[in-house]
């Protein structure tokens, strides 16, 4: 096709797109917040087919040769009609994960705080009955630990050790890895033990109390106590907490095949995995902040236990806050 004939077939439809660009860029001018209307609402143009449109024609204008200012025209309209389509789209998913992070997602685990309860009483459980029966039974740690894998994390946990929690030969970097594969592992389990009736979320809570409390407990007995709170008092609060979240969806995806009402089993698990996906989405992005935290600021010996104690105070004073008001009304 000759680009004369290209042209009159077809520019019409360029001349209106640009038209809405034109309209749509003042609109956006007068009033900023109009950037999170959808693109399409503006009449007359069928806005993202139009942008196909000057998509696919610029990609045969380029395959055929047409002179250059014909390509750099249809260049500058798709160029515009992408930046306003997805850009408003980007600003749009900004907007809600900020407004999400802000006020849904603690107002989602206050709705679920029965599973949140029941998780955080299967996990802290045993570790506090651990740490206790440990001071009292120091040897019952071999029922539980490996002797080499306790000599490992005596060695972590020694005062003389310049990066706590680390040997000599880890890299921050590479455990910053290391942490969030084993953080998302654990969450990932806990939550989808909840498909086999809630008995798999329970044996893994169960089980991550199990061994944290034997292991703090040992530590505590071993008089590495500072060393081993120093480390983890940073990181606890957004770790621990995500477990009992993952904990929490997975209890809800078991309960809802054990007692699904009025509902069919997979009906009851769709719509109990549709109100836990997002708090799945939220407990991943404390998992994502402990290992960080855990990474690069636990080891680090810089500053005195009793510092790092008030820091890590103070981080699960905010998480319990947060969860506790945050995007609860102003009328409640």
């Amino acid at each position: 096709m000759r680009q004369a004939v290209f042209e009159a077939r077809y520019g019409l439809d360029w001349n209106r797109f640009e038209q809405w660009l034109d309209h749509d860029e003042r609109r956006r001018k007068r009033a900023p917040n109009a950037a999170l209307e959808p693109a399409h609402a503006l009449p007359d143009v069928d806005v993202p087919q139009a942008y196909r449109r000057i998509c696919q024609h610029l990609a045969l204008a380029r395959d055929r040769q047409y002179s250059p200012e014909l390509v750099d025209r249809l260049n500058r309209l798709a160029l515009r009609g992408h930046h306003l389509l997805y850009g408003a789209r980007a600003r749009r998913g900004a907007a809600r994960s900020l407004e999400f992070l802000v006020a849904g997602f603690p107002r989602l685990v206050r709705a679920e705080r029965g599973f949140v309860i029941a998780a955080a009483c299967l996990f802290f459980g045993p570790v506090l009955a651990l740490i206790a029966a440990l001071q009292a039974h120091p040897d019952f740690i071999y029922y539980l630990v490996d002797p080499v894998q306790l000599a490992r994390f005596q060695e972590m946990y020694d005062p003389a050790n310049k990066r706590l929690g680390m040997r000599e030969a880890d890299d921050n970097v590479a455990m910053f890895g290391f942490y969030i594969f084993n953080n998302v592992r654990i969450g990932f389990q806990t939550f989808a033990g909840g498909l086999v009736f809630g008995v798999g979320t329970i044996l893994y809570l169960l089980y991550n109390g199990v061994f944290i409390g034997a292991i703090t407990g040992h530590i505590i007995h071993s008089g590495l106590a500072t060393p081993f709170f120093s480390f983890t008092s940073g990181h606890s609060a957004f770790e621990l907490g995500a477990i009992c979240l993952s904990g929490a969806a997975g209890l809800k995806l078991g309960y809802a095949l054990v007692a699904p009402g009025l509902l069919r089993r997979s009906a009851a698990l769709r719509k109990a995995a549709a109100e836990a996906v997002p708090l799945v989405v939220g407990l991943a992005g404390m998992l994502l902040l402990a290992a960080a935290i855990e990474a690069f600021w636990s080891p680090r010996t810089f500053l005195p236990p009793a510092v790092k104690y008030a820091i890590g105070g103070a981080l699960w004073l905010l998480v319990v806050l947060y969860f506790s008001f945050a995007g609860r009304d102003r009328a409640a």
